[in-house]
């Protein structure tokens, strides 16, 4: 409820426009990053800064995270003195983050041995969803728990309950993924092939808007970030790399082939390689235009 003081750890480009949200609904914060500059602006609006995730630990018995890969997950929750887990106060631990069921299962499990409950809460919708509050958010955890948290969740967007098991929505969240990583390596290669025939970027755009391919790269990514040129769109090449490895991990670890899937995987590499990793993940079209010859603009 809103007066209720709540943990954030990891408030960078996702997490802090999602801890921002959760101040103007009038919780507390008590937050951590590595970044000075990162927390320095909630801070300022009123947050209490601790020293690790285990104070933070300490001060609240919700703890949210939005971290950047499962090793970083596993050690802020896990790790040493410092981690959540050490915390005296916490009882329940809200992971915003992409990091894979397997990752999830293992974390619930030594939590719930301290009686620490786990919620997985990926979100999907970058940054501009994030400051907006209109995040699509997979949770999987209890329903009497989701039924707890779901006033905190619904400040970021809308929560989608994908069941009860540990890593169930970080499933949900690698296919969503890795669909979208796929519609914008297939729509730069249409792209780069309608321009060097001689289409007019922002015409072939349209066509296919008002046609059966349209789709999120077409409808969103090309639009905003690619054909203005600024490729901008708010996520990094190695996230989206890390984010379709482990989807195609999880699969192939299933049994399911992923013959498109591991093309994507290699086209996102081949970006990374190029432009690195901290580059936007819509620099994929920039790979399509070297190769093509052309430049794609509208």
């Amino acid at each position: 409820m809103a007066g209720q003081i709540l943990g954030f750890v990891g408030v960078g480009r996702m997490g802090g426009p999602m801890a921002s949200r959760l101040l103007d609904a009038g919780y507390r914060l008590c937050v951590y990053d590595l970044s000075e500059e990162a927390t320095q602006p909630l801070v300022a609006r009123g947050a209490q800064l601790a020293a690790s995730p285990a104070e933070v630990a300490s001060v609240a018995d919700i703890v949210l995270i939005s971290l950047p890969t499962p090793d970083v997950v596993r050690q802020v929750v896990l790790g040493g003195n410092g981690g959540i887990i050490n915390g005296s106060s916490v009882r329940l631990v809200i992971d915003l983050s992409t990091t894979g069921p397997g990752v999830a299962t293992e974390v619930a499990a030594r939590l719930a041995e301290n009686r620490i409950g786990w919620v997985d809460a990926p979100v999907s919708g970058g940054v501009t969803g994030a400051k907006a509050g209109t995040l699509a958010i997979m949770v999987s955890c209890p329903t009497p728990t989701l039924q707890k948290v779901a006033p905190v969740l619904k400040v970021f967007g809308r929560p989608f309950h994908a069941g009860e098991k540990p890593g169930l929505a970080q499933t949900a969240k690698l296919a969503n993924n890795l669909l979208a990583a796929t519609a914008l390596v297939a729509t730069s290669e249409v792209m780069a092939m309608g321009v060097k025939a001689g289409l007019d970027a922002r015409v072939l755009i349209d066509i296919i808007n008002a046609s059966s391919g349209r789709n999120s790269a077409t409808q969103d990514k090309f639009p905003r970030a690619i054909l203005p040129g600024t490729f901008d769109f708010g996520f990094t090449t190695g996230l989206s790399y890390k984010d379709v490895r482990l989807c195609i991990d999880e699969a192939e670890a299933m049994g399911i082939p992923m013959v498109v899937g591991a093309a994507v995987r290699q086209m996102l590499a081949v970006t990374k390689a190029r432009f690195g990793a901290d580059s936007d993940f819509t620099f994929i079209a920039k790979v399509l235009e070297e190769w093509a010859g052309v430049e794609i603009r509208g």
